[in-house]
């Protein structure tokens, strides 16, 4: 998706209002820069933890958000009734319309539902499926451990060393969206190179 075109961006995050106030800041401080940046938030449609706070601060700046939930966490996740919802069946059918509805992709802290969205995410972009941005927010080295996995199944020759150039870390919550734009550009270019090698 070229960088002038990249129109939105996917968010996967956690759902605890116990999470650390730091967190919950930043989440608000993406929405906002989100909607400066005029790219539209897709995230899991509630109004809880980190999405919820993320999902705020993008309509409290004037961005677009679309939420996506499905109907066993209405309650559960408390959706955000104020931004554009869509409501599904199930889990599978949540997460594939996130992806289809996304460009790019953030990654801020999460407990296991995130880390479900993100393995499988980067599975896919292993296997070729897709080639959007991804890009994690890593503040205090939380993803650390993650990433040393990563790097482990390397090591043991269970994945490829090019995996761990799929995805960008950055620690202040300021550098995610330059470098889901710079991701975007790059894909772009490399787009256009392989067009240009089958000319």
């Amino acid at each position: 998706m070229p960088a002038d075109r990249l129109d939105s961006v996917c968010v996967f995050c956690g759902s605890s209002d116990a999470a650390d106030p730091q967190f919950l800041s930043a989440a608000a401080a993406l929405g906002r820069a989100l909607a400066q940046a005029d790219l539209k938030l897709v995230y899991g449609g509630g109004g809880v933890g980190l999405m919820g706070a993320c999902a705020r601060g993008a309509h409290d700046a004037g961005g677009r958000v679309l939420g996506i939930i499905p109907d066993f966490l209405l309650t559960r996740e408390r959706v955000l009734e104020e931004v554009e919802h869509v409501i599904v069946a199930n889990m599978h059918e949540r997460k594939m319309m996130m992806f289809e509805r996304s460009d790019s992709f953030v990654i801020l802290p999460g407990g296991i539902g995130t880390l479900e969205e993100v393995v499988e995410l980067l599975s896919w972009r292993r296997l070729d499926l897709h080639a959007k941005p991804v890009v994690f927010y890593n503040p205090r080295d939380f993803w650390r451990p993650l990433f040393e996995t990563f790097q482990m199944t390397v090591d043991e020759k269970l994945t490829p060393q090019d995996f761990m150039e799929s995805f960008v870390a950055v620690e202040k919550i300021e550098d995610v969206v330059p470098a889901v734009l710079r991701l975007g550009a790059h894909e772009d270019a490399d787009d256009e190179r392989r067009i240009a090698s089958r000319a």
